[in-house]
């Protein structure tokens, strides 16, 4: 039987409620919570391989009986239907079961990858009002452990902190696998099951929520656009499955196709090249960042990548020559989507004029491109990317301004993405609104500078960011990586760039040489960081 719990009650859906059920009445949703989606799988599946990671491989028989003795253990300590429980655990079969456990009490899952700062943690687990976390202990050398126990003593919800590793201070996530099996919750379709956040590439990290049906529908149609009809894929997940882009793997990839997940806990390029010459996967999933860094390393010349039919990119905006080096490498296409936290997808793919651009996929997102009054722009013009859809989450959480910022009266989500749609509905993202530098009144799209700079001989890679100028504004700094025995001048790559058709106007004015770009946890470039790396790197040459 499906039961409500209000426990989670201001987690408000935005999206009308007969429009969800509109959506449902023309199938896209098969009302049923993501727990019950996985026990079909487990039943036909048997010990067909579910996981593979270090540890080695786990069946959906198995998976499925570990995911009930851990929700039994969390309900012995506390954890009840409509709980936010945080997950702070690398990549591994024990994530992929604490996914399933959350989903098994009628719980709502939060994850976020190792690598945020306890600042950041806290603020996570505070705005989600989470009753329990599962952290690693101590990984990496990082003690995530000590500070998820002191927030027992200042959070009212947090009541419960489980570490992966054995402690006298906390509950073991091995003990509480050993516990009585759970019996499965049958929670409402339409309510709360997971809070995606924000890779905050730009921003504080949001906290967006997401039903049941949302993620059941979206993530499965996301992840169906890449197989074959009927296809159970084996997919590669470089990227953190705690991440927006890595929510596909467990539910869109195991629970509602019935494929296999290969994991590597943190990226390591030789590492992923070895995982696919040894486990073939016929999907790998990554950032452009990790497919330049596998392209770049030795291993490369000699892996048998000869299994992998597509690599799917997301996360950030996949450059040409980034495309191209990787169509190379593994000889199968190469698949970028554009997306969000926020519910918004849409794969993109050259078209016949070599633009990118892609048609949304109407049981994930229908998508608008539209004026600052909300209003459609015409074929063509450039406007603000809008989206509503079977995926479109309930609210962000714990942030009513972001809600009344991003959010209309009738459920779309504002993106502050620039785009536009052309007379057949084919999408073309522009550029992030925030990310656009303005000099002296006149907008730069860092995105279109960095997308030429990869290219040029001696850049390994590139990213660009507005520093402040006190008579401009703004000036755009170029922040390179060189490539190895490389040492570009600010002067020459501007030649270069001036060279292949870009205007003055767009041409960097700063330079800073890094050894590497910082990236936040899930892989994507870090630019509130870089801006701060720009500016103290142009003080230094000062």
């Amino acid at each position: 039987m499906t039961t409500t719990d209000h426990s989670t009650s201001f987690l408000t859906d935005l999206v009308p409620y007969p429009l969800r059920r509109r959506w449902a009445a023309q199938g896209l949703y098969r009302d049923l919570d993501l727990f019950s989606l996985f026990e079909e799988q487990a039943r036909r599946s048997g010990d067909r391989i579910a996981v593979i990671d270090a540890e080695g491989e786990t069946g959906f028989g198995q998976l499925h009986g570990l995911a009930l003795r851990l929700a039994g253990g969390l309900a012995e300590h506390g954890v009840k239907q409509g709980d936010v429980v945080g997950v702070q655990l690398p990549n591994s079969r024990l994530s992929c079961v604490a996914e399933l456990a959350v989903a098994a009490l009628g719980a709502v899952l939060l994850p976020f990858p190792p690598g945020r700062g306890g600042k950041e943690a806290a603020a996570l687990l505070a705005g989600a009002r989470a009753s329990c976390v599962i952290v690693p202990g101590t990984h990496r050398g990082h003690d995530y452990l000590t500070p998820a126990l002191a927030l027992t003593r200042t959070l009212p919800h947090l009541h419960t902190v489980v570490s992966a590793q054995r402690t006298d201070h906390a509950p073991c996530l091995d003990d509480l696998l050993g516990r009585a099996p759970a019996a499965p919750v049958r929670p409402d379709p339409d309510g709360a099951a997971r809070i995606m956040v924000s890779s905050g590439s730009e921003a504080a990290p949001k906290m967006v929520a997401f039903s049941h049906n949302a993620l059941a529908t979206g993530l499965g149609a996301v992840v169906g656009e890449v197989l074959d009809p009927g296809e159970r894929p084996r997919s590669l997940w470089l990227v953190p499955l705690s991440a927006a882009f890595g929510s596909n793997a467990t539910v869109g990839t195991l629970v509602v196709h019935g494929g296999t997940l290969v994991l590597q806990a943190r990226f390591d390029a030789a590492e992923a090249l070895r995982l696919i010459t040894r486990h073939r996967p016929s999907h790998v999933f990554g950032v452009p960042t990790m497919l330049r860094m596998m392209a770049d390393d030795p291993s490369a010349a000699t892996a048998d990548l000869t299994g992998v039919r597509a690599v799917v990119v997301g996360g950030a905006k996949l450059d040409d020559a980034t495309a191209r080096r990787a169509a190379a490498l593994f000889a199968c296409p190469v698949i970028s989507t554009y997306g969000s936290s926020d519910g918004v997808h849409c794969t993109i793919s050259d078209d016949a004029e070599g633009a990118k651009s892609g048609r949304p996929n109407p049981a994930i997102v229908d998508i608008r491109v539209v004026d600052d009054d909300l209003n459609d722009v015409g074929p063509g013009q450039v406007g603000e990317i809008v989206a509503r859809g079977p995926f479109t989450p309930l609210c962000y959480v714990g942030a009513p301004h972001l809600n009344a910022r991003y959010r209309t009266p009738g459920g779309w989500v504002r993106t502050d993405d620039l785009g536009r749609l052309d007379a057949e509905g084919r999408l073309t993202v522009v550029d992030r609104r925030k990310e656009i530098v303005v000099r002296g009144g006149a907008s730069i799209s860092p995105l279109e500078v960095e997308q030429v700079l990869v290219q040029l001989d001696g850049v390994r890679d590139a990213a660009c960011v507005g520093v402040p100028d006190p008579l401009m504004g703004e000036r755009l700094c170029a922040c390179v990586v060189p490539a190895p025995g490389a040492t570009p001048t600010l002067e020459d790559l501007v030649a270069r760039l001036r060279h292949r058709a870009l205007e003055d106007r767009k041409l960097p004015e700063r330079l800073v040489l890094l050894g590497e770009l910082p990236h936040t946890p899930t892989g994507k470039v870090d630019r509130r960081r870089l801006r701060t790396i720009a500016c103290r790197g142009l003080d230094a040459a000062d």
